[in-house]
């Protein structure tokens, strides 16, 4: 017998040389066979039958050899049944039966027999490395699969889609790679640049919270009285990406976020961030609501910051956010969090009948440019911007100066946002630059106006360049900026970029009364 086979055998189950022996006989000196035998059966011992049997089926009746054939008379199956060979089959059978169960209750039809341990197996698939050329591999092959099992991996793994891993950052860099191999499915070995982009777009493993359930993670922010900060992922939206690349892995929002919260990221069809999105993210579908990050209180259940959608914040941009909120939020008992102070505003509706031919084409373009029909559509709401005084309300320091006779004005005037806006704030083109700069289109009764901005400029420019220099014969005239149905007056802080002007067309609506 095969030496090395019985060391093979001893070392996976633990079993004695001699009941190896046993199970390897029984199983035709199949190593996984008897492996498998040895467990199904509680290993058992098999006793000398299983040696003894070949031996007795030759001897019996004096026949098997070549000098004396043994001859079945095809007409006489009936009579197999009594050949000493199954007769022999069926008394280990019983004696196996009688070893597992027990004797106790051969002759007692009431009595039943103790239910059978449980137990745990782990299946090593075909992509798994061949420890039976090597035994030493086991080990390495048991914790390979046992890693794969610790939590599904939505989608097939990869650089931008790497599954969970058991990751130590003070690891060797042998460990390092095999790591990294075993969360992007092996990707991360095709070259030296499919490695360092690996390590360059990891998730931040080493942050996040080890606990899956929601309940779970909220009991344990409640504890150590830590907000619950989540990130959820699409890994085909390369901004999502650049969030591990810029954001996670800077050293002082990790410090920020060790220390104030639990931070757990789910890519979006991950089964472990169904909780989390039923609740929180109704806009999960839509593209442009990605990245999505959210700060949740762990008492009440509440959301109460959101950051979703582009462009996505600079790292030193997002710390100081984030410390801003830690400054005007806070989990103590004796502190009161800022509370809504108005209703979320809805998002309008297109107006399709008030746009051009152009903006409608334009339009067109856009949703057609969603790759494999890609679902467009709102982003999610901040609710913290409803606990902060409206922009549009607040009003400049009025200087006061005596007016007489006619000049004289009622004391309870209402000043709209639009007279807010400075008209004596000429516009300079800057100089051209794909990189920083536009051409916006503003088509107004009397023609079309091309001016160049830069990309950081707000909203609020155009009015002040249309203010101070109006259309000829419109001075005075009060106006309605509109890029795509939308009322530009609704978002002059906003930037050229973040409202999608860069090379758009504009309507000028003049309000003549």
């Amino acid at each position: 017998m095969d030496d090395d086979t019985i060391a093979q055998f001893t070392s996976i189950t633990n079993a004695t040389p001699g009941k190896a022996k046993q199970y390897l006989t029984v199983s035709d000196f199949d190593l996984e066979q008897a492996i498998q035998l040895y467990f199904e059966s509680g290993g058992v011992d098999m006793g000398g039958a299983a040696t003894d049997t070949s031996a007795s089926t030759n001897t019996a009746e004096g026949g098997g050899g070549a000098s004396n054939p043994i001859t079945i008379d095809d007409d006489d199956d009936d009579n197999l049944a009594g050949r000493p060979s199954v007769e022999d089959d069926e008394a280990m059978a019983r004696r196996m039966q009688q070893e597992m169960y027990g004797a106790q209750g051969a002759g007692d039809e009431q009595d039943v027999r103790a239910p059978q341990a449980r137990t745990a197996q782990t299946l090593l698939g075909p992509d798994s490395d061949d420890w039976r050329n090597d035994p030493d591999d086991m080990h390495a092959a048991v914790l390979e699969q046992m890693r794969r099992r610790q939590r599904p991996v939505a989608g097939r793994p990869g650089i931008f889609n790497q599954g969970p891993s058991i990751w130590d950052e003070e690891a060797d860099a042998e460990t390092r790679r095999q790591n990294l191999s075993l969360a992007t499915g092996g990707a991360s070995e095709s070259s030296t640049k499919s490695s360092l982009l690996a390590e360059l777009y990891r998730p931040p493993f080493e942050i996040m919270s080890k606990i899956v359930p929601w309940d779970g993670i909220r009991a344990e922010g409640k504890e150590q009285e830590k907000w619950l900060l989540i990130n959820v992922q699409d890994p085909n939206i390369f901004d999502c990406q650049v969030l591990n690349r810029d954001i996670w892995r800077n050293a002082e929002i990790q410090e920020t976020i060790k220390e104030h919260f639990l931070f757990k990221q789910y890519n979006k069809k991950d089964p472990q961030a169904m909780s989390y999105i039923r609740f929180y993210f109704q806009s999960h579908e839509s593209d442009d609501s990605y990245p999505h990050i959210a700060i949740v209180d762990p008492r009440t259940g509440e959301q109460v910051k959101v950051w979703s959608g582009t462009p996505v914040p600079k790292p030193m941009d997002f710390l100081s956010q984030l410390h801003e909120f830690l400054d005007r939020y806070s989990l103590s008992h004796t502190v009161r969090n800022p509370v809504a102070t108005r209703k979320a505003e809805r998002p309008k509706e297109m107006d399709v009948d008030r746009m051009t031919e152009e903006e409608m084409f334009e339009m067109a373009m856009k949703n057609s440019l969603g790759e494999g029909g890609a679902t467009r559509g709102p982003r999610a709401s901040d609710p913290d911007i409803l606990t902060r005084p409206s922009t549009e309300t607040v009003t400049p320091e009025v200087v006061d100066t005596p007016m007489t006779g006619q000049d004289a004005m009622p004391e309870s005037t209402t000043t709209s946002p639009f007279d807010l806006i400075s008209a004596s704030s000429p516009h300079e083109e800057p100089p051209a630059d794909p990189a920083t700069t536009t051409r916006i289109q503003f088509r107004h009764p009397g023609g079309r106006v091309v001016r160049r901005f830069a990309l950081e400029d707000p909203i609020r420019r155009l009015y002040e360049w249309l203010k101070s220099t109006p259309f000829e014969g419109k001075e005075g005239v009060p106006f309605e900026l509109v890029f795509m149905g939308k009322n530009l007056l609704d978002v002059l802080d906003q930037t050229i970029t973040q409202a999608g002007l860069k090379n758009g067309s504009v309507m000028v609506e003049l309000i003549e009364g």
